[in-house]
């Protein structure tokens, strides 16, 4: 955090000695070190509680997404299941036809074109 040396360290025990004095200076020094030791365990909850808040908006994210695929493929799903009942209810539809003698009728659903028998033809008049 800061850049201080044994050097630095001992000028600032020296006139903390000479400005506070020798019976208090035991005193101020153990304040100090609590003080310093609660400001550490608070900067440390502060930045556990960040990198909680980070993850829990990461699994938010992730959560969204799978809920939105998850969503994506019931769709699909759907679609697909939608699809087989519908040919399976043309299948049907064809089969009861078939047994009741009916004919049956062509993929799109028209009925099949009707054959006429050809017509005689007249002889040519010369």
């Amino acid at each position: 955090m800061f850049d201080i040396g044994f050097s630095e360290l001992l000028v600032i025990g020296i006139v903390a000695l000479i400005v506070i004095g020798p019976q208090k200076l035991p005193r101020v020094a153990r304040t100090a070190g609590h003080l310093l030791g609660r400001l550490q365990r608070y900067v440390a909850d502060v930045k556990a509680d960040i990198n909680r808040e980070i993850e829990l908006e990461e699994l938010r994210k992730m959560r969204d997404s799978m809920q939105q695929a998850a969503s994506e493929m019931q769709k699909a799903a759907s679609d697909v299941q939608s699809a087989v009942d519908s040919e399976l209810t043309r299948t049907a539809d064809e089969l009861n036809r078939a047994a009741a003698g009916a004919p049956p009728q062509s993929a799109a659903g028209a009925e099949p074109p009707k054959v006429e028998a050809p017509k005689p033809q007249e002889p040519k008049q010369a």
